[in-house]
């Protein structure tokens, strides 16, 4: 496709781009990422990109499965919606 593919890294509680890996100023960027739950991750790449000056045009996700509507600057699009239900350790019927 003839673009350039990288990587944010967690660095404590936030994304950045380490190992020569650079956003240059006004580059056109789409996140994605596997799994959409809670969309922090993608927020925090979203915050990483916008810092360093590129401009986030979408998001694209494997699955989706958020339970909240979860609001993003940029469209997203999923390949899967599923509803997963989650549990606390302690709550989880499978594990009781």
């Amino acid at each position: 496709m003839g673009v350039k593919a990288i990587f944010a890294e967690k660095e404590g509680d936030h994304r950045v781009f380490r190992r020569g890996l650079n956003i240059n100023q006004g580059s056109r960027v789409l996140v994605v990422d596997d799994v959409l739950t809670t969309g922090g991750s993608v927020k925090d790449v979203i915050d990483a990109v916008e810092k360093l000056g590129g401009n986030v045009i979408g998001i694209g996700v494997l699955v989706d499965r958020t339970r909240q509507d979860v609001k993003f600057t940029a469209p997203l699009f999923s390949c899967l919606y599923t509803d997963a239900v989650t549990y606390r350790p302690e709550e989880c019927p499978l594990c009781t």
